[in-house]
C-alpha cells in the first residue's frame, strides 16, 4: 500500500520540480516605490476573481500608461483604463522584484491564495500614488 502512493508522488515531484512557488527571474520588476506617499483614493473598484482581478473604473477620469501595484509588492503595467471601463487583469501578469507572482489558489495549490489588500496606481516617477477600493471576493461576501 505504501508503494502505491510513492509512484504518484514521485511523478508529481518530477513534473513540478523542486520549486513550488511561481518563479521566473526574467520577469522580475523593480521594487515598490516606498518613498512615494499615497495622495488619494479613486473610486475604482478592485474585485478579486479566481484567476484575475476585475478593475471597474466608475469615475469620469481616464488613466493611461501607469504601473499597477498589488500589496506594495507585485506590479504590472497597464496601457489604458478609460472612464467607465471594466478591465480584467490575470494575476499571473503581476511580478515582484524577485521574479515571483501572487498565488491564485486552485485544487493543487501549495500556499494560500494571495489576499488582495492594497491596490495602487503609479502614474509617474514622482507623483503620489492613487489608491483603489478593494472589495471582498464573492466567496467571502456570500457567507
Amino acid at each position: 500500500m505504501h508503494r502505491l502512493w510513492s509512484l504518484p508522488c514521485l511523478i508529481c515531484a518530477a513534473l513540478t520540480g523542486c520549486r513550488l512557488a511561481p518563479y521566473e527571474p526574467g520577469k522580475a520588476t523593480r521594487a515598490y516605490p516606498s518613498e512615494l506617499p499615497q495622495g488619494s483614493i479613486a473610486q475604482i473598484q478592485v474585485i478579486p476573481e479566481p484567476k484575475q482581478l476585475k478593475i471597474v473604473n466608475a469615475t469620469a477620469t481616464s488613466y493611461a500608461n501607469f504601473d499597477l501595484w498589488l500589496n506594495q509588492r507585485y506590479m504590472t503595467h497597464v496601457d489604458a483604463l478609460a472612464a467607465g471601463q471594466t478591465l480584467g487583469i490575470p494575476l499571473d501578469q503581476f511580478w515582484d522584484e524577485r521574479g515571483e507572482t501572487p498565488f491564485d489558489g486552485g485544487w493543487f495549490r501549495y500556499y494560500q491564495p494571495t489576499r488582495i489588500v492594497l491596490m495602487q496606481m503609479q502614474l509617474d516617477a514622482k507623483s503620489p500614488l492613487v489608491g483603489m477600493v478593494c472589495t471582498l471576493p464573492e466567496t467571502v461576501r456570500e457567507r
